[in-house]
């Protein structure tokens, strides 16, 4: 692993990019908002992990990687693992569907406000738990 400025940039963009799920939020693009917040905790999280020691890999959920690495991480982040791990796997499984839909789902009408508030929220609780582990 070489450059670390990349765990920051990471971060900082994770966190610019929470401005842009509040635009799709307030424009009702709730799939919209799903999948940009998987991005968020996806850049967050391998942000973190690289600022820590871990390469992460080119995965978009890095959840089992967090876990395997604990050991690694700040205590402060290992005791909310739980949250930031299921937010990956969460976030992680809508991913394509959010974007791309299927032949018998169209992401604009599967997707609701509900979905977009968790999804918004899980990214806005990685960032924040993120945030202070990694220099800026």
């Amino acid at each position: 692993m070489q450059n670390m400025d990349l765990a920051s940039d990471y971060v900082r963009r994770a966190h610019a990019r929470l401005a842009a799920i509040d635009a799709l939020f307030d424009q009702a693009s709730w799939a919209d908002v799903v999948r940009e917040s998987q991005e968020v905790v996806e850049l967050a999280l391998k942000g973190l992990l690289r600022a820590h020691g871990v390469e992460p890999p080119r995965l978009h959920d890095v959840a089992d990687v967090m876990i395997a690495e604990q050991a690694r991480l700040p205590l402060a982040v290992q005791q909310d693992l739980d949250k930031l791990t299921d937010a990956s796997r969460t976030l992680r499984r809508d991913r394509e569907l959010a974007y791309y839909g299927a032949e018998d789902l169209t992401p604009s009408d599967f997707y609701k406000q509900a979905d977009a508030v968790k999804a918004r929220d899980a990214a806005r609780l990685v960032v924040k738990r993120v945030r202070p582990h990694v220099r800026s």
